[in-house]
């Protein structure tokens, strides 16, 4: 059975991931009793699994569903982007922004807009607001810490930053493909591989195993 909850509680006091459904106001109570009787997160049922393999060229990858404003994504940044350091492999960083977050979208977008300057510099803003999330609560917030960003880097961001809505179509494309593989909370994270004689995707449940799994991955695709 998975329980699924909302977080509607403050960012410091509980640190847990972020799903699609709501908690019911009743429910809220008991939630920290219900997520320690139902213990660790079950895997993600994958509908399709065809986005998830290495890009070309590559025989291991990190495949990531992000919500910028989700306090569990934020933990788990950094160890990501250890992990792709460590083992020189892609980090793919697919936007999924949860309908109840009040500025993920548009953190999403900004994003987008700065990897169409370069994708390191859109990777490095991410980096940012995960680091800064702590301090950023609404839209207003997330806009000065992206001014504050745009500052440090000595570059502008325009008044309208997709006045076409290029970048608000590749935000929303990226959510329906999560959709497509059956994404159900952020962070989702996967190892992936084309090794012949490995499984195609495992997916990152305790992170504390993240490494483990990139070297089986790894062992496999150089067999």
């Amino acid at each position: 059975m998975r329980l699924t909850f909302a977080v509607t509680f403050p960012k410091r006091l509980y640190p847990v991931r972020c799903v699609l459904a709501a908690v019911p106001a009743a429910l809220l109570l008991l939630l920290p009793a219900a997520h320690a009787q139902f213990g660790a997160p079950e895997t993600t049922p994958v509908h399709d699994a065809t986005a998830l393999k290495p890009p070309a060229g590559h025989s291991v990858a990190i495949v990531e569903f992000e919500d910028l404003e989700c306090p569990d994504c934020a933990r788990a940044n950094p160890l990501l982007k250890e992990a792709a350091e460590k083992y020189h492999i892609p980090w793919i960083r697919h936007d999924f922004p949860l309908p109840f977050h009040n500025w993920s979208f548009q953190a999403a977008v900004n994003a987008r807009y700065l990897d169409s300057k370069s994708e390191a510099l859109g990777n490095e803003y991410r980096d940012f607001i995960f680091a800064n999330q702590i301090s950023i609560e609404t839209l207003p917030q997330m806009n000065a810490w992206t001014q504050k960003f745009a500052a440090e880097h000595r570059i502008a961001m325009p008044f309208a930053v997709d006045p076409t809505g290029k970048f608000t179509q590749q935000v929303k494309a990226d959510y329906a493909l999560g959709q497509k593989i059956g994404i159900e909370h952020t962070p989702t994270i996967w190892v992936v591989t084309n090794a012949a004689h490995a499984a195609p995707f495992v997916e990152v449940v305790d992170r504390g195993k993240l490494y483990q799994i990139i070297d089986r991955a790894e062992a496999e695709a150089h067999k």
